[in-house]
């Protein structure tokens, strides 16, 4: 039985820069609970009624030392636009109670305040052992949550717009996933646009039929992030050409056919990598540089180019040229972490130059150019701070707290996964986003310590009370 002096409370806030009635808004949209989950945490949404009504649950899926476990958790209030609430009905807590409390603090300000009332189990005992563990998660989570929702709705504030169409290619990656979720609660219609043959709801099957393809007349915006992995296996000569066919063919394919629409979308957000610069030393690279000379960048220049049929039917083109994006749910990050851990260090020499972006301002510079009429062709998706491997794989040393000591020697590089060392791990891209800057993107990360703390959980809020 759970007593007053049992539990525990956890109390903290953060200023939105929305109404209370956008802030409220925010959290009934559908996929508003996979956007806070922090991305460190192993955890699965495994149901969701996607609402906060009273009565609608949630099942998460997680694991404690291998070993699964679910937290059920079910709304218990709800009071548009001051109020939700919901509870634990079974899971890791002996008690658990939730308060989402918004405040309206001016026309275009709102305050949002999460109460926590929870008791850990096995009363005193799980006090005397989980109790500082189950503190730190809170503080970490909340740090994580409040920043996430402080700077979407401020991407909303900054880009104020009717709901619109967007078609996303690529829908299931590791950045189109996040933007499509993002897309829903910024209020926009998503619709994925699959390989198939047939589209079913809110689905496009791109590369079918006419009448299938006929759903993109009134599409708004249509970004095109979908490829074969250039680092899922050794390149052969047969892995090479479906690199390139994957990015070149279909992109070329898909922007012919939107040209011949009566209704074509008004914007085409195409992938592109910053791969388009090649092995380049310590020069410093715009969009205006020069393309390499190696694979990547000749598929990259191919890829841009397939665009060109779209562009010429009056459609505005942006080939957002990708870095190193950084997120623990995949990518180079998720690769380097366990090395990390470990005491390892640079790849090489450690001398090139890494141009890093983090997931949220790849998202939130899609967004931005998505709503940037004065922005078209190629835009580096990169921070504006790019830094050797060196300095890299130590800044990610120190946030893991280790060390990094031991160097992989290139040779190995390249007899472990042969060509894609050269290309992937040890090239040297120097590459600034000069058109995000100018355009006025404000980015969110400009340091790379700050983004790998906010990725990895180190940072804290502490309660208010």
């Amino acid at each position: 039985m759970v007593t007053p002096d049992d539990v525990s409370r956890y109390v903290a806030g953060v200023e939105l820069p929305v109404s209370i009635e956008e802030a409220f808004a925010y959290h009934e949209r559908p996929g508003c609970l996979g956007r806070l989950v922090p991305p460190w945490e192993s955890v699965e949404i495994e149901h969701t009624d996607n609402s906060i009504t009273e009565g609608s649950r949630v099942v998460l899926k997680t694991g404690l030392l291998g070993v699964p476990l679910r937290w059920r958790a079910r709304h218990t209030r709800y009071l548009p636009p001051s109020l939700f609430a919901d509870i634990q009905d079974s899971g890791p807590f002996a008690f658990w109670h939730h308060r989402h409390r918004f405040k309206s603090t001016g026309p275009t300000s709102s305050r949002l305040t999460d109460d926590v009332a929870y008791q850990v189990p096995l009363s005193g005992v799980g006090r005397l052992f989980g109790g500082g563990l189950v503190r730190k998660k809170l503080e970490t989570m909340f740090a994580y949550r409040h920043r996430v929702t402080r700077e979407d709705l401020a991407l909303k504030a900054k880009y104020p717009s009717e709901p619109m169409t967007i078609a996303v290619s690529g829908a299931t990656g590791l950045v189109g996933s996040s933007l499509c979720n993002l897309l829903g609660l910024l209020g926009h219609k998503v619709i994925a646009i699959t390989r198939g043959k047939t589209g079913g709801d809110n689905e496009i099957a791109a590369w079918s039929t006419d009448e299938e393809f006929e759903k993109f007349n009134g599409v708004d915006v249509v970004v095109h992030l979908a490829g074969k992995s250039i680092a899922s296996k050794r390149w052969t000569d047969s892995i090479k050409q479906e690199i390139r066919d994957s990015r070149v063919e279909k992109t070329r394919s898909l922007c012919e056919r939107l040209a011949k629409l009566d209704r074509p979308p008004k914007t085409l957000i195409c992938a592109s990598a910053t791969g388009f610069y090649g092995d380049r030393g310590d020069e410093l690279l715009t969009e205006s540089s020069a393309s390499g000379k190696d694979f990547l960048a000749d598929v990259s220049q191919e890829w841009e180019a397939s665009c060109g049929a779209a562009s010429e039917a009056g459609v505005r083109v942006v080939n957002t040229r990708f870095g190193i994006v950084l997120s623990p749910k995949g990518g180079a990050l998720q690769q380097m972490l366990l090395p990390a851990k470990l005491c390892g260090g640079s790849l090489g020499g450690g001398r090139q130059y890494w141009s890093w972006i983090a997931l949220d301002d790849v998202l939130g510079g899609i967004v931005h150019v998505m709503h940037t009429e004065s922005v078209s062709g190629p835009v580096n998706f990169v921070s504006p701070t790019p830094m050797t491997n060196r300095e890299f794989a130590k800044t990610l040393g120190k946030v893991v707290g280790r060390p990094a000591l031991f160097p992989a020697p290139a040779t190995a590089l390249r007899i472990g996964v042969g060509e894609m060392a050269d290309a992937l791990l040890l090239a040297s891209t120097r590459v600034i986003p000069d058109r995000l800057i100018t355009s006025g993107y404000e980015f969110r990360f400009r340091s790379l310590d700050e983004t790998l703390r906010y990725l990895l959980g180190k940072d804290r809020v502490p309660s208010e009370v």
